[in-house]
C-alpha cells in the first residue's frame, strides 16, 4: 500500500459494512518479551482478518482484508490460503486474480507466497494462461534475469501447461544478450532434456556441442558454457572422452595462453579417464608452465602443476589430484545446477 492509499485510508471500525464484525487482537501471552511494534494500520487489519478467518466467512469483504493484508504483509502464508478459500467459494474471476499477483510484483517479485499463489491461479485456469504466464516471467527478467522464483514457474508452465516451441529460441536470445547468463544455460539444459519433442540429450548432443563451443571461444573465461558441455555428456564419459570436437576445443584454448583454468580442468578429466593427449597437447601444456617448475613426464601431473600455478583459490584441490590420479569428474557432469 503507498503513502497516498495510506493517506486515503478510511479505518476499517468506521466503515459501515463491518460494523457487525467484532476485530479479535493478536495473543501474544501475558508478558511478551519482545513485543513487536506493528503500526495501528497493520494491527487493525489483522485484528479483523482473525474475525473473519475464525469465523470462516467466505465473502466479498473477506476478500477485501485478505488484499489489505497482503498490502501490509505480502508474506504471510495464512492470508494467502484463506484467499484462496475465498476465491473458491465465491467463484471468483481468475484473470483479476492474475491482475491482482501482477501489480503486486511489480513491487515485491521475490515474495514466495505471490509465486505460490500465482502457481495455483495459473493452475487453476489451465492452457489458456500458458501464454501468458511465459510473458509474465518474461517481464520479471527483463529486470532480473536470474530471478529465481520466475525462472521455476516458467519451468512449472513448461512442464504442466506446455508452451515449448520457442523455448529454446529464447535461451539463445538471453544468451546472445550475456552470454553470462546462467540461468539461460540452465534452462537451455532443462529445454533439452526435458522437452517432449527435441529427443533428449543424445539426440541433441551434435549442435548443442556445437553450439557451446562457439560460445567457450568467444569468452572462455566463462564457466557455463564449460559446465552445459560437460552436462551434455552427463552418464556419458566415454563419448566426452573420444570426442574430437572437445579435444581440439581445449587446444584451441591452451594455444591461445588466455583464461586456460577450465580448458586445463576438462582435460585433466579426460586424461583420468583414458584419454593420450598428442604431442600438440603436450606442447600447449608445457608452455604454460612456469620455467621455475620443473617438467614431468607424466602430462597428468603437468596439467595439475599448471592448475595450481593459474587457479591458486583451489591449489590444494590440484595438488590432491596430483598426488592422487583420482578420476573426478566435475560435479558439472553429475548435476548441471548453474543458477
Amino acid at each position: 500500500m503507498n503513502s497516498d492509499e495510506e493517506d486515503t485510508r478510511i479505518p476499517i471500525s468506521h466503515r459501515p459494512e463491518w460494523a457487525d464484525v467484532t476485530p479479535v487482537p493478536q495473543n501474544d501471552g501475558p508478558n511478551p518479551v519482545v513485543p513487536i511494534a506493528y503500526s495501528d494500520e497493520l494491527t487493525e487489519t489483522m485484528s479483523y482478518f482473525r474475525a473473519l478467518y475464525l469465523s470462516d466467512e467466505r465473502s466479498l469483504r473477506s476478500l477485501q482484508i485478505t488484499q489489505e493484508a497482503i498490502h501490509f504483509n505480502a508474506a504471510n502464508y495464512t492470508v494467502w490460503q484463506f484467499r484462496r478459500l475465498v476465491l473458491e467459494a465465491l467463484n471468483a474471476d481468475l484473470y483479476e486474480e492474475l491482475e491482482f499477483i501482477e501489480g503486486l510484483a511489480s513491487k515485491n517479485s521475490k515474495n514466495y507466497q505471490l509465486w505460490h499463489h500465482r502457481r495455483w491461479v495459473a493452475e487453476k485456469l489451465g492452457t489458456e494462461v500458458t501464454s501468458r504466464e511465459l510473458e509474465f516471467t518474461k517481464k520479471i527478467f527483463s529486470v532480473d534475469a536470474k530471478h529465481y522464483h520466475a525462472w521455476s514457474h516458467r519451468q512449472w508452465v513448461l512442464q504442466n501447461l506446455g508452451g515449448w516451441e520457442d523455448e529454446l529460441a529464447y535461451c539463445s536470445q538471453l544468451l546472445e544478450d550475456d552470454i553470462f547468463n546462467n540461468s539461460a544455460w540452465n534452462q537451455r539444459y532443462f529445454v533439452i532434456t526435458k522437452h517432449p519433442e527435441l529427443g533428449g540429450i543424445e539426440a541433441t548432443r551434435g549442435s548443442e556441442v556445437d553450439y557451446t563451443i562457439k560460445a567457450i571461444l568467444s569468452k572462455p573465461e566463462n564457466e557455463s558454457p564449460w559446465r552445459y558441455l560437460r552436462g551434455l555428456y552427463k552418464n556419458d564419459m566415454q563419448s566426452l572422452v573420444t570426442d574430437p570436437k572437445v579435444v581440439t576445443l581445449c587446444l584451441k584454448v591452451l594455444t591461445a595462453k588466455v583464461h586456460c583454468v577450465f580448458a586445463l580442468s576438462l582435460l585433466l578429466d579426460l586424461i583420468s579417464h583414458g584419454f593420450e593427449p598428442n604431442q600438440d597437447l603436450k606442447t600447449a601444456v608445457e608452455a604454460l608452465l612456469p620455467e621455475s617448475i620443473n617438467r614431468d613426464s607424466d602430462i597428468l601431473v603437468t596439467v595439475c602443476s599448471v592448475l595450481e600455478n593459474m587457479d591458486p583459490m583451489r591449489v590444494n584441490y590440484w595438488r590432491w589430484r596430483k598426488s592422487s590420479h583420482h578420476p573426478q569428474v566435475d560435479e558439472g557432469v553429475k548435476n548441471l545446477h548453474i543458477h
